[in-house]
């Protein structure tokens, strides 16, 4: 399908990587990786012949059609999400162009019988034909049913896309790609932006697609779902493994002690090799044989260890001043795009050193609320900062807060004052920009060096508030934890927007789930959020259905409720745990008598206990719901 041989490119005259050799085929779904800035995003741009390499070859299969979805979209504003969406179909957009010229001249003119009005009867035919065969009568009603199958209702289709946030941006952009029937598709972060249930389609639709795929992303989950190969792009070369991401760190792992163990014993051969050289050369008889070692010994293919790039940034952020006790106080605040309700009277307090996440599907006004706090957005209600707070954001979209002509020295130096400006340097270098990397201009930047400045930027402001809106989007594995690490010893008080469990893991003490444009506080970490909502992880929360329902006051419980709560939950555990002890049973006694009817119905009351379990099950069962209505009886 496509074949990579001996590809280059260098920036600056550094080698990005050098003398690669791959190939794709159908049903390659691969996952590429490597450290920010190893090259990922410029080897899709090279595969989707949006750049040009230093060298080397790539041939592909005539007539192949790539599909391409970047780091950053591009929408122009202005569009429907149906007239974005249409932006597939370029071809019969453009015949429909034609057809609509040759009709408007077929109605104008009157000159039936002329040599001109019949070839524009000719062309019409013909292009109505082509129409035809590109799909030209049901490319809308296509659309449509990949809208809707991405989660777009059907009032949505007529709104501008400048209204939708940048996740459900990108269900368009995946849409448009999946309408253009592409051989190859390269995704670059994909789930960025995205919330669980996208991300949950995005995997199925992935496991069934039939082209070859290239995915660069920094979510282990993701990689370990779909992919069935890993290339990883580190220091100049790459190390090609079909297996998906985890399972590929495994074996490049035992292939590195393979070859420091080989090379261990290698070196002692040529050790033990060259002092027999040195003993021989001191005597004239064994002169023949020393050169004879000497040849042997140049023969001797060295084995190499595959290099690790292990370089991380280091951070660490400090606390300017201490602020009032109350950070952040909102009180009725609403937020509507157009017709689109966001946030409605939500009301929160934030207190001096807490850590507060920020959780819920996208579209239900996480960001938007992190805008209003920062001062980014208008908004209806009251919402006041406290004493002496210093704010320091880093926003989800980082490319629109980033000069693309300015390099990255200059970007650090128009952010500083006198009293830091010398120390732009030492920042950079402590986040990996290092020597000649500081004049790279900020639009050739991947998008986890440019969240690296952004990082970087932050350093150079004094702040006691901090708040992230998905910084871990573009960022290597590595760098996300160095950020957790940091953002654990941060001694001020935080406020997180995040899809990742694994990231918010211990970094919070209160959590903020945003559904159907209101709050709900839970006091605890995100793990206790979950076992609030009895789920595994926040997959599960963000892909349920939301139910509406009129919001009911709760009253306090009473010390005997309480206890009776306390006595019916476990009661239910021990109805749970012999429930699946039966289904254990029911389900064994099935998978023999598939085996050997006969031998098993031959025994003793057979039937009778069979049935008994059976009938055991069934009142366990009973019992259940009857204590799970009871339970939400007084949980309400």
């Amino acid at each position: 399908m496509l074949n990579i041989h001996n590809l280059s490119i260098s920036f600056q005259g550094e080698y990005l990587f050098e003398d690669i050799t791959f190939k794709l085929s159908g049903g390659d779904s691969v996952g590429l990786i490597g450290k920010n800035g190893a090259g990922k995003s410029t080897m899709l741009k090279i595969l989707s012949k949006d750049l040009e390499p230093d060298s080397g070859q790539i041939a592909t299969d005539k007539a192949l059609k790539i599909g391409f979805l970047k780091q950053d979209i591009d929408f122009v504003f202005g569009r429907t999400v149906l007239e974005e969406a249409y932006e597939a179909f370029t071809e019969i957009k453009s015949l429909e162009a034609k057809m609509e010229a040759v009709n408007t001249q077929l109605a104008e003119r009157t000159d039936y019988e002329s040599e001109a009005y019949n070839q524009l009867m000719i062309d019409i035919n013909d292009l109505q034909h082509h129409y035809e065969i590109l799909g030209g009568y049901n490319y809308q009603g296509d659309t449509e049913k990949i809208l809707q199958g991405l989660g777009f209702k059907r009032e949505d289709f007529n709104k501008l896309t400048d209204t939708f946030s940048g996740g459900w941006r990108m269900r368009i952009e995946l849409a448009k790609l999946l309408l253009q029937n592409n051989d190859i598709l390269l995704l670059d972060e994909p789930t960025n932006h995205l919330d669980i249930e996208s991300i949950i389609w995005l995997e199925g639709f992935l496991k069934s697609y039939t082209g070859a795929v290239v995915i660069v992303s920094h979510d282990k989950m993701f990689l370990d779902n779909v992919t069935n190969r890993t290339i990883e792009i580190s220091l100049g070369r790459i190390y090609d493994y079909p297996k998906p991401y985890s399972k590929y760190l495994v074996l490049r792992k035992e292939l590195r002690e393979q070859q420091l163990a080989s090379q261990k014993n290698q070196q002692k051969q040529i050790e033990q090799t060259e002092k027999l050289i040195e003993k021989f050369r001191a005597k004239a008889s064994k002169a023949t044989m020393a050169q004879s070692l000497i040849k042997k010994l140049d023969k001797i293919d060295r084995i190499e260890v595959d290099e690790d790039d292990n370089s991380v940034m280091t951070l660490n952020f400090p606390v300017s001043i201490t602020p009032g006790k109350v950070v952040v106080e909102a009180e009725k605040v609403s937020k509507n795009y157009g017709d689109n309700q966001v946030l409605s009277e939500v009301s929160l307090l934030i207190e001096r050193d807490s850590k507060t996440a920020f959780v819920g599907q996208n579209g239900q006004g996480k960001s938007t609320l992190a805008k209003i706090i920062v001062g980014d957005l208008k908004y209806n209600g009251h919402l006041k900062l406290g004493h002496n707070v210093q704010i320091g954001y880093f926003a989800q979209n980082q490319a629109e807060y980033l000069d693309g002509n300015k390099t990255v020295l200059n970007t650090m130096i128009d952010a500083a004052n006198e009293t830091n400006r010398s120390k732009v340097r030492d920042i950079l270098g402590s986040f990996l920009f290092r020597g000649d990397e500081v004049e790279k201009y900020v639009r050739v930047l991947s998008g986890g060096e440019r969240n690296r400045l952004a990082l970087a930027k932050l350093m150079l402001q004094p702040f006691n508030v901090l708040v992230m809106d998905e910084p871990t989007n573009h960022l290597d594995i590595k760098s996300k934890n160095v950020l957790k690490d940091a953002l654990t010893k941060f001694e001020g008080t935080l406020i997180l927007v995040s899809h990742d469990r694994d990231f918010l893991q211990g970094l919070t003490n209160k959590v903020y789930e945003f559904k159907d444009q209101k709050l709900k506080e839970y006091l605890g970490d995100i793990d206790y959020y979950l076992e609030q909502r009895r789920v595994d992880n926040l997959r599960e929360v963000e892909k349920r259905t939301v139910v509406k329902e009129t919001p009911k006051v709760k009253k306090q419980q009473t010390y005997e409720e309480q206890k009776k709560l306390k006595s019916l939950n476990n009661k239910l555990s021990n109805i749970e745990a012999k429930i699946s002890d039966l289904e254990r049973a029911i389900k064994a006694i099935d998978a023999d008598l598939e085996v050997n009817y006969e031998q098993v119905t031959s025994q003793p009351n057979f039937f009778d206990n069979y049935q008994k379990k059976k009938k055991d099950l069934q009142q366990f069962m009973d019992k259940w719901e009857l204590l799970q209505e009871e339970i939400e009886m007084l949980e309400n």
